[in-house]
């Protein structure tokens, strides 16, 4: 019976100690920190690893993760400059890099953090009119990044980055900003509209413009040509004359030639004649009919009488023969 009450202490005190080296063995992960503390006071700080604790003596205190971290910020009401209220959350974004200050700095530093950043922002806030902080989220994020990051040092947090996420006015102020936003595309939709049918005009009055000149150009080219032709015509027409003047001329000083021209002239008269009556509706008769064989029979003496030879010099000048004597003659209707 002794032997297995010894037996039995044993195995307690052994299976005791096999449980203290357990819970004294310590893994921490990576990007991870566990604050030790020896009989309630601060010892060290465990990083990534395996480690072993002196039983009974040291406990783990805190475990903290060094990893980045997005903290939700609630949604509150913050009051313009003009004294509209507005609802507004974000995202607070921290990372822990003292375990030590987290631990022991501040009780708890996520609601620390989160209560700090909405001061901030409904002090930004009320510096901007409703207008601005539409505009204005940059310097905004700027300025609660920078308080929260100085207040927090001493808690061993680095605040990296703050976004708003939402900003909701009244349901009037959306009424009234949607009224203020269609009336502004009305206004940029009509003034497009007018540049647009100015630019139409323009383009119009250019076209019509280079038309004009086109036109203009091509007159002027077209009476340039018609120009250069009528007098290629006219010198042409001029030269042809002065060559059948110079050669009738020719041939009026030959010989034979004053009796040609005068003969020419008598069936030119003859011919003429002929054609009153085909000019008008009045018709010329001799007389009587016994004129018309005297006029021929002038007519015949004329052309007979210039087949005799004549002595008259030549002259410098064309010369005609009178015409004959012809009766009166009566117009019949």
């Amino acid at each position: 019976m002794e032997n297995l009450a010894s037996f039995l202490v044993a195995g307690g005190i052994v299976l005791l100690i096999v449980i203290a080296l357990l819970r004294s063995a310590k893994v921490v992960p990576q990007r991870s920190a566990i604050v030790v503390e020896r009989l309630g006071k601060y010892a060290r700080t465990l990083d990534a690893g395996f480690h072993l604790l002196i039983p009974f003596i040291e406990r783990v205190a805190y475990r903290h993760s060094m990893k980045e971290a997005a903290v939700d910020v609630p949604s509150q009401t913050c009051i313009t400059r003009d004294n509209i209220a507005v609802e507004i959350d974000g995202v607070l974004y921290m990372q822990v890099l003292n375990a030590k200050s987290a631990s022991y700095g501040i009780e708890d530093y996520r609601y620390a953090a989160i209560q700090l950043a909405q001061t901030t922002l409904r002090s930004e806030i009320g510096k901007l009119e409703l207008d601005r902080t539409f505009e204005e989220r940059e310097t905004i994020n700027a300025h609660i990044i920078d308080a929260v990051d100085r207040a927090s040092e001493p808690w061993g947090l680095k605040i990296t980055r703050y976004e708003i996420s939402n900003i909701n006015p009244p349901q009037s102020v959306k009424d009234a900003l949607e009224k203020q936003m269609r009336a502004e595309r009305e206004r940029r939709a009509v003034v497009a509209h007018s540049e647009g049918e100015r630019q139409a005009k323009i383009n119009v009055a250019e076209g019509e413009k280079q038309e004009a000149i086109m036109l203009s150009e091509a007159r002027k080219l077209q009476q340039i040509n018609e120009a250069q032709g009528k007098a290629q015509e006219i010198s042409l027409l001029a030269e042809a004359t002065a060559e059948g003047i110079r050669r009738v001329a020719e041939a009026i000083q030959g010989p034979g030639g004053q009796e040609a021209m005068n003969l020419r002239v008598a069936e030119q008269y003859v011919k003429q004649f002929g054609n009153l009556a085909k000019e008008s509706n009045t018709m010329i008769l001799p007389a009587t009919l016994s004129d018309i064989g005297g006029t021929v029979a002038a007519l015949t003496k004329v052309i007979e009488s210039q087949k005799t030879p004549t002595t008259t010099p030549p002259l410098n000048r064309m010369e005609t023969a009178p015409p004959p004597e012809v009766p009166p003659h009566l117009p019949i209707s």
